[in-house]
This record gives C-alpha cells, sequence and structure tokens, in this order.
C-alpha cells in the first residue's frame, strides 16, 4: 500500500515537471513522447535518463497526446475567492449555508453572535446593535448577546417570529484539531436546531400547556388499508372546493411533547381534521414533501383556516416497523400492541420521529411509547362548537386558557402539570362511564374530607413539574438543581401516599359503610395504587446523600457574579458606543448586577464551591482528604513565607492568566527579605503591592490544581451515576407524576365545587338531558363580578322532548341557556361536578353548535355562507347520542328563505338525525309550522314592561311561544336615534306578517309621511 501511494505521488510530481513552460522531457524526444505517455497512463513509470551535458528538446503543447484518467471521486473546483474571512466567521458562513433555513446562533466565548445577513435582518428585531467586523475580505455584519440572554432571544425568534433557530456550540480542540484550526481553540458545530414544535425545556414556554408538534401523513391514492368510520362531509369542505372524493380520505396522525415525551397516534379523515387539529392545538405541523397535489392542497386549506405553522420533511423512503422506534422510546412497543397501529399511522410517526431526530442533531431522546387515540374513545367537539362555547379560549381572539373561557373558570389546579392536564382532559371528554365515574368517586370524597383536600393540595404546591423534569434526564440536559427538585417532588409523592393510606384505615375503622363511601374510596385506593415508592425512594436517598445544597447555593452566587461582569463589559460599551435607546434596553435588574463586582482586596482569592458532599463516594472523599493536605501545606508556606521575609501581609494567589503567584502589600519594607529568593520572578509591582512568582509555591499550586480537577472529574462521573439512575427509574417517575396531576385535578374540582355549589351528576348511556337550576359556569362569575344576579333555568330534553324550540326577545338569555347546557355536558364527561342543582346527564358523542355570527371574506364565503356551511356540518354528522345547539338559523337571507331553511333544518333533525337539540329562533312561524311533530316542545323567554316604558328582561323560561322579540326595545337601549325608533314603530304597528300587500301600504305610509 505504502509504494503504491509512493508511485503515485512520484507519478503526479512527474506530471507536474510536465506541465511546466517550457514542455521538455529530460531523454524523451518528441517520437517517443506518446509511448512515454501511454507508458505514463496505465501507471508504469518508465527509466529517466540523464546526461552530463545540458541539451533541450521542445514541443508545442498542441504536439502534445491527452491522456484520459478516470477518477473514482471527483475533486471540488476550488474558486479565487480573494482573501478568506477568519476561521470563526468562516465556521458561521459554512453552518449557514448547511442550515440555510435557520437563524444561526454562533457561541463565541461569553457571547452568541449572529453574522452577515441575520445580523443586519434580526439585530434590529432583537433590538441589539448591529456592528461591522473588519476582516482581511472586508467588513462582515455581526451583532451578539450574552450567552444567559439566550432564552429570552429564543423566545422572540421562535415563538413570537416562529423562525427556526440553529444553535453552534464551542467544542475544544485536541493537538490534531488545533493544527487544522490553525491554532484555534474550539470548533463550532450546530448542536441542536430549535423550532416552535421541538422545544425542550426554554424557560419561555408555557407551563401550563404542552407545546404539540404535530405530524401528518396522507398515503397515496388507493395505497390505504384503512376503512374510516367516519364517511360524513365536513363543514370545511361543503362548498365543494376539494373533490368529493378526498373528504373522507384515510389520514395518519402522531403527535408528541418534548418537554414531556408524551406521544400518541391516531388515524382520523381529511373531513375531520380541523376538529382534531383544534383539540390537539399543535404549535408546529409536519407534512411529507412527497404529498399528492390534491391531497396537499386539501390538507393545507384545513390548517390555512387555523394559522398553523407547517413544516415539510423528506418523508421515510422505506416503510417503517414500530419497532425502529424503541431507540427513542422508554420501553419498546410489544408485538401484540404494535398489529393494533394502522400503516397511516405508523407512517406519521416515523415521519415525526425523524424529523425530531434530525432537529436534535444526534442528542438522546425517551419518549413514552404511544399511545393510540380513537374517535369513539372521547367527546368529538368540532373546532366551530370549540370556538363558540369557548371552551378552551375565548371567542374575541385570547389567549388560550384565558379570563373568560371555561378552562380558566374551572381551574383550581396548583401544579403546572396538573393544568396541562386539565386542558387535556376538558378538550376531550370521556365516553367512558367507568372512567368518569372513577373521576367523579375522588371528586366526591375529596369534597367531604377538606381536611384531606387541603392536605394533600399543601404537598402538591410543594412538588415540582417532575413531567418535565425527567424528561430533561433522558435527553442528557438535567443538572443539580433538577436532581434536587425531583428529591423534593419524590418526598412530596411519599408524603402524599402516607396521608392517603392513613385516611382508608381510619374509613375502614369508622362506622360510615354506604355504598357510595366504598365505591369513592376504592377509586381513591385504585388511583394512588398506581404509585411506585421503593425505587424513587431509594433514588432520593442517593440524591440527598450526594447533592450538597449550600455549595450549589455558592455555585449559583458565583455564576452570578461572573454573569455580572459580563453586564459590565456589556455596559461600558454601551456607555462608550451605544445610544440613548440602547442604554435604556438594559433592565434595572441587569444594572444592579453590574454593580456587584468583588473588590479589589477580593480579586485573586480562590472560591472553591463543589456541588457534590465529599461522601458521594469513596473516590470523592479519599481526593477531598488529598486537597486538605495540600491546603494544610499551603497554610505553611504560606506562614514560613510571611516569617522569612517579614511579610504579615502575604498571600499567596492564584489566577488564569499569571499562575501562581505571592500578592505583599509594602512593596519597599520586604525589597531587602526577597533577595535571598533569587528564583523570584516579579510579576506585578505597584507603589504599595508587590507581587512575584516562588518556586515552592508554583509547585505546591499546581498540585493544587490537579487535585481541583480530578475532584471535578470525579463529581462528574458520581453526577452522571445518579442521571443514570434517573432514567432507570423512568418510566415510575412518569407513573407517579401522572398519578400527582390526577389528584390535583381532583382537588381543583373539589374546591371547584364547594366554591360554587356544583353537584355531582349522573351519567348512563341514555338519551335523556335533565337539568334542574341549571347555570351557565362562566357567565355566572361575569355577572357576579358586575354585582348582579345569574337566573338559573332547567332544561328536560330526550325522548319525550328531544327539540326544544325557543324563542323570546333579544338579550333575553337564549343563547346563554343553549351553551350552558352544552357545557354541562362537557364538565359531566370530563369527571367534575357540574353547576346546577342536579343533573342527569346521557352520555354525549358529539357537540354540534350554530351560533354567532362571522364571515370569511378571504376565503369568498359570506356570514349566510359560513352559517350553512356550519349547518351542514350538523345535518351531515349529527347521531342521535349527539347534542346540537342551534341559534336564528336563516337570518341571514329573506324572512321567506329563512323561515324555509330554519323549517327544514328542524325536519331534518327531528326526522333524520333524531338527537337531542336546543333550536332557538325568531321566526315564530316555524312553532306553528312543527305542531305536528310530538317529540317536539316550545318555550320561551319573556319582557316585563313597567311604567314610563321602562321594561326588563326575564330570563326564565316558560312553556309556550313569544311572538314578539322586542327588538325596538333593544334598538333604544343601544342609542339608535329616537326618529328612527318612531319610524320602526309605524311600520310594526301596519305591518300584517299574513299579507304582504299590508307590508307594502305601511312601506307608503312611511315614504310619504
Amino acid at each position: 500500500m505504502r509504494n503504491v501511494a509512493f508511485s503515485v505521488t512520484r507519478q503526479r510530481l512527474l506530471w507536474k515537471h510536465l506541465n511546466r513552460c517550457p514542455y521538455s522531457l529530460a531523454g524523451v524526444s518528441s517520437n517517443n513522447a506518446h509511448a512515454y505517455h501511454h507508458e505514463l497512463s496505465r501507471g508504469i513509470l518508465p527509466k529517466i535518463q540523464y546526461r552530463g551535458a545540458k541539451s533541450r528538446a521542445t514541443i508545442s503543447l498542441n504536439d502534445l497526446p491527452q491522456p484520459t484518467f478516470t477518477a473514482e471521486h471527483s475533486i471540488p473546483e476550488t474558486e479565487n475567492v480573494g482573501p478568506a474571512y477568519p476561521t470563526v466567521v468562516q465556521q458561521a458562513r459554512n453552518n449557514m449555508r448547511k442550515f440555510d433555513n435557520c437563524v444561526l446562533l454562533t457561541r463565541v466565548g461569553g457571547f452568541y453572535e449572529l453574522y452577515f445577513e441575520h445580523a443586519e435582518k434580526y439585530g434590529p428585531l432583537l433590538n441589539i446593535k448591529v456592528a461591522q467586523k473588519k476582516t482581511a475580505a472586508g467588513f462582515v455584519p455581526m451583532a451578539g448577546f450574552p450567552f444567559y440572554q439566550l432564552d429570552r432571544f429564543l423566545k422572540i425568534l421562535v415563538q413570537d417570529l416562529n423562525e427556526f433557530v440553529a444553535i453552534s456550540e464551542e467544542f475544544a480542540n485536541d493537538a490534531l484539531g488545533n493544527f487544522k484550526s490553525g491554532g484555534l481553540l474550539f470548533d463550532r458545530r450546530v448542536t441542536r436546531t430549535i423550532t416552535p414544535g421541538t422545544l425542550i425545556d426554554e424557560k419561555f414556554m408555557d407551563p401550563y400547556e404542552n407545546n404539540f408538534l404535530l405530524a401528518i401523513f396522507s398515503p397515496r391514492t388507493g395505497e390505504s388499508l384503512y376503512s374510516s368510520e367516519i364517511e360524513n362531509i365536513p363543514a370545511d369542505f361543503a362548498k365543494g372546493s376539494i373533490p368529493r372524493s378526498l373528504i373522507s380520505t384515510s389520514i395518519g396522525l402522531a403527535w408528541l411533547d418534548l418537554s414531556t415525551g408524551s406521544f400518541s397516534t391516531q388515524t382520523t379523515t381529511v373531513g375531520s381534521l380541523a376538529s382534531v387539529a383544534a383539540r390537539i392545538g399543535p404549535r408546529e405541523i409536519v407534512l411529507g414533501d412527497d404529498l399528492e397535489d390534491g391531497i396537499k392542497q386539501s390538507i393545507m386549506g384545513v390548517l390555512e383556516q387555523q394559522r398553523h405553522l407547517v413544516t415539510y420533511h423528506s418523508a421515510p423512503t422505506q416503510t417503517l416497523s414500530m419497532s425502529s422506534w424503541t431507540p427513542m422510546l422508554e420501553t419498546g412497543v410489544p408485538m401484540e400492541v404494535q398489529l393494533t397501529f394502522t400503516n397511516e399511522e405508523v407512517a406519521a410517526g416515523s415521519l415525526l420521529l425523524a424529523y425530531v431526530k434530525e432537529r436534535l442533531q444526534g442528542s438522546g431522546i425517551k419518549l413514552q411509547p404511544p399511545k393510540r387515540r380513537h374517535d369513539k374513545e372521547t367527546m368529538s367537539i368540532d373546532k366551530n362548537s370549540m370556538r363558540a362555547l369557548e371552551i378552551l379560549g375565548t371567542s374575541k381572539g385570547g389567549v388560550g386558557g384565558g379570563k373568560g373561557s371555561l378552562l380558566h373558570t374551572v381551574r383550581r389546579t396548583v401544579t403546572k402539570s396538573g393544568a396541562r392536564l386539565l386542558r387535556e382532559w376538558i378538550a376531550s371528554p370521556s365516553m367512558s362511564l367507568q372512567l368518569i365515574n372513577a373521576r367523579l368517586d375522588v371528586v366526591t370524597l375529596l369534597l367531604r374530607d377538606r381536611t384531606l383536600r387541603e392536605d394533600v393540595t399543601g404537598l402538591l404546591r410543594r412538588s415540582y413539574d417532575s413531567e418535565r423534569l425527567v424528561q430533561k434526564f433522558s435527553l442528557g440536559r438535567g443538572d443539580a438543581d433538577d436532581l434536587l427538585s425531583l428529591l423534593r417532588t419524590i418526598e412530596v409523592t411519599s408524603e402524599i401516599a402516607g396521608l392517603l393510606e392513613t385516611q382508608f384505615i381510619l374509613s375502614e375503622a369508622s362506622s360510615e359503610k354506604d355504598s357510595c363511601d366504598r365505591n369513592c374510596r376504592q377509586s381513591l385506593q385504585k388511583l394512588s395504587g398506581r404509585l411506585w415508592l421503593e425505587e424513587p425512594k431509594a433514588l432520593a436517598a442517593r440524591i440527598a446523600n450526594a447533592i450538597d445544597e449550600d455549595g450549589l447555593t455558592e455555585s449559583h452566587r458565583i455564576e452570578e457574579t461572573k454573569n455580572a461582569d459580563m453586564v459590565s463589559m456589556a455596559q461600558g460599551v454601551l456607555d462608550k458606543e451605544g445610544s440613548s435607546e440602547d442604554q435604556a434596553a438594559m433592565t434595572r435588574l441587569s444594572r444592579s448586577k453590574a454593580k456587584q463586582k468583588p473588590s479589589a482586596d477580593q480579586e485573586g482569592e480562590e472560591e472553591d464551591t463543589w456541588v457534590l458532599r465529599r461522601n458521594a463516594s469513596p473516590m470523592l472523599e479519599s481526593l477531598h482528604e488529598a486537597l486538605e493536605s495540600l491546603r494544610q501545606d499551603k497554610a505553611s508556606l504560606t506562614a514560613r513565607l510571611r516569617e522569612d521575609i517579614a511579610a504579615p501581609s502575604l498571600t499567596l494567589r492564584s489566577t488564569p492568566g499569571q499562575g501562581h503567584y505571592c500578592h505583599v502589600k509594602g512593596s519597599k519594607e520586604i525589597a531587602a527579605s526577597l533577595k535571598k529568593y533569587v528564583a523570584a520572578r516579579d510579576v506585578k509591582t505597584t507603589k504599595s503591592t508587590r507581587s512575584f512568582h516562588q518556586s515552592e509555591w508554583s509547585s505546591l499550586g499546581s498540585k493544587i490544581d490537579q487535585a481541583k480537577l480530578r475532584i471535578r472529574a470525579e463529581e462528574q462521573r458520581v453526577f452522571q451515576l445518579l442521571r443514570e439512575q434517573v432514567i432507570v427509574n423512568l418510566v415510575k417517575l412518569r407513573r407517579n407524576a401522572a398519578v400527582l396531576d390526577e389528584l390535583d385535578i381532583g382537588c381543583s374540582f373539589a374546591t371547584l365545587a364547594e366554591e360554587q355549589g356544583f353537584v355531582r351528576p349522573v351519567l348512563n348511556s341514555g338519551l335523556d338531558h335533565k337539568i334542574i337550576g341549571g347555570r351557565h359556569p362562566t357567565v355566572k362569575l361575569g355577572l357576579e363580578e358586575q354585582g348582579r344576579a345569574f337566573v338559573s333555568n332547567d332544561c328536560s330534553i330526550g325522548v319525550e322532548e328531544r327539540i326544544w324550540l325557543i324563542t323570546g326577545p333579544n338579550m333575553a338569555g337564549k343563547s346563554t341557556f343553549l351553551r350552558q347546557n352544552a357545557l354541562i355536558s362537557v364538565l359531566a364527561q370530563v369527571g367534575s361536578f357540574v353547576p346546577a342543582e342536579s343533573a342527569e346527564i346521557g352520555l354525549v358523542d358529539q357537540i354540534f353548535t350554530r351560533v354567532g355570527s362571522a364571515d370569511d371574506l378571504y376565503r369568498d364565503q359570506s356570514t349566510f355562507m359560513v352559517e350553512m356551511m356550519e349547518t351542514a356540518a350538523i345535518l351531515n354528522q349529527a347521531t342521535a347520542q349527539s347534542f346540537v345547539i342551534m341559534d336564528e338559523i336563516g337570518r341571514g337571507t329573506t324572512p321567506e328563505d329563512g323561515i324555509a331553511v330554519g323549517f327544514a333544518c328542524l325536519h331534518h333533525l327531528y326526522h333524520k338525525n333524531l338527537c337531542r337539540t336546543l333550536f332557538a329562533t325568531h321566526f315564530h312561524t316555524l312553532a306553528d309550522m312543527t305542531k305536528s311533530f310530538e317529540h317536539l316542545a316550545c318555550y320561551c323567554t319573556d319582557v316585563t314592561e313597567g311604567r314610563g316604558g321602562s321594561f326588563s328582561f326575564v330570563h326564565r323560561l316558560r312553556r309556550g311561544v313569544n311572538r314578539s322579540s322586542h327588538a325596538l326595545k333593544v334598538a333604544r337601549l343601544a342609542g339608535i336615534p329616537e326618529a328612527a325608533i318612531e319610524t320602526a314603530q309605524t311600520v310594526l304597528e301596519n305591518f300584517d306578517t299574513r299579507s304582504a300587500g299590508s307590508f307594502e301600504t305601511s312601506l307608503r305610509q312611511v315614504a310619504t309621511a
């Protein structure tokens, strides 16, 4: 091999010699030049003859034969790019080209920096100054910020601007890397690309909501092997802009939250995608880049309506099995479980995991095994109902979970993970009677035992977000603070388990033996029985014995001091070069930190802080003993040197720049004493101090440094063992976290029921909905804040009265009544008590709403068109087990057309859908047209008129029909001019609904008035 390499090298040298001008060959004439080249092209090196006398044989370039070489690997052409950028800048440029869809943040010392066009574009958006770095290749735009402000700027880039960010970190070069990089101490490589859907532990993440990343897979036409259960036409595509053949096309969904490790899959249809996406609430959606155009347009049409961020990724070229997911899961998926997943789900999961793996740049991850979701296991709430009922957010575009939403109203959780689970429950109410009743049992017991509830709540307040904590360790990111947080959570879990066990023992000993108490106690026992304590408690003991909390606190103080130095440096630059706006950008906290500088006397003093206890391991203990011995030697040396040179102020110091040196105050007095230290070399001398090297201290200081390095290395080894122990207990810790979250929700619902007077609902598999004294949970609180009372109402629809036709004046509470009954069903199937005096509810499989008015002019959809699309979804999809509320159908067109549409809807709901329906309208004629509907009942609200034209609304429903909407009273309240009110009154007095001629006569009278 060596001979071959030598031969090739020699051959290249010959070619180099051959190609020089003038073209001459020593000892080779033009006649045998071809033979020479032929042999050379075959790898045969002819013998070169040399002469004593000089001679020259000259040939032209065109006379030389050109041999043909076949290269196995092409050599890239080099461009004449002129002067090169500095290596750091060139590294950034290379990474920018490699990750061209990301904003690159490059770590340089204590800063993250942006270069070139990234600095020019994002510097102003981040409110950081853009400078010009002078290089041999010209000026390079650059901007930067201190490393400890990374989360602040990531929030702006990722969360606010929806940008992808690539983080390029520093890696120390070894000797070879140092040589290759031209003497650079560090190489810079991208370690992670951050997108809105791949956040892990960033401080700006919303702790009360999941950060889901969703992948959607659609097989090519004819490839789907999954027969969808949903064959109905959805509202989103009722206009016909999407081919009807694609509406019921099966698609696979897979979504995960990297911050918690939760992982789920589901098979649905393109028509149901909007509702499923609204329920999941993903921050980012991944699509395969090989989607067919028809499916792609359909899916994008749905996602654009909800303004989702969509990313395209190369789908795996081969169909992957779920077994290939195992390296990324905490436990593998058994084969019998794998068979329950559809091909679409497996493909979506593979696409999702491939995308995550690329974003994490090879970092390990341990997700929970995927949970397969089914359409039939939860109540379906379509996106229109989710918005109209304001379940997760307000209809005015408020923040998710904000004030006015159902989630905000019922949330009394005290943990962050509990709040996230509550959102999931409310978005997906259960269809399992067994599960719902088990949840209600826990709430019932906690409501009755206030002391137990308060004790559990108090303990939960001391816990940490262990769901996200353990996920950090699975990604190799957990630190000592996270270990302590995990320790506290395990301690809380153990105390709660003991508290519940004591309660069970006392309950058994009490005389109360009714079945309700037994059921409640058994449900709580089953919940607490899911706790795994033995191994986590052993882990907690190891953490407690290893972590030195005082040392950890001190290390934080030192880190803050270093950050303060960085802020001080930045402040100095701003004071010198920055504008007033730049200086104002420094926060008060940063300014206060900048003042926390060590005094001159403290400079050079060593600050040794150890995160782990000395006895965390036998090796660590012996290393600390060795260090202590060296420190005693240092103290002895200090005392001897002070005596020898008569300098009581002498101290032995060490800094990275000056090494180990002696520091003395009063340099003149010790000048004579230092003469006997021939090897002493001055480091720094001032009028009042003197610093010098001394051989004994230099040798001893090096030994101390080596001892500290060995301690640091041993601490890292022990800390890594603790991390591994967390990973070993990953499954148990996650299960315990789930139990704590459910307990938190149980305590929250019990507290809510006590505060608001909620009652336990009775659920069954029937079709009745019987509510006594029902209230709207959100509106009631809003009225109470204004000092007003809420009027409760009864509702009894089902087998006997399947549809309620509700009439009455505007502002009399018809829409509130409709919504409150839908929300009561949602709360009941979540497992909460409900706002009523009593409630008996048959399970609801789907909730549909058609309330409010809106248009979508961007998609050429008028208010009436949107109304009809939502109505189409109801008539096509509602089943006998569904719950429908419809308000003012047909109001966006002529009265005649509106009445016809309204009657058609009632007729279809009554004869085809057979579902429980609350139907509010101002078309009183519909009451007459539906008299033959045996299972339809009419109810109404009213107005009470007083003296002087005063009136008040009667919000209590009564049986009957109100044929006056009292619109002019509401118009007067709204401030309509009195002249306009009088004109309307004239028309109204002369208007006869049974005669169009009377209507025309009234118009002529108004025109001539």
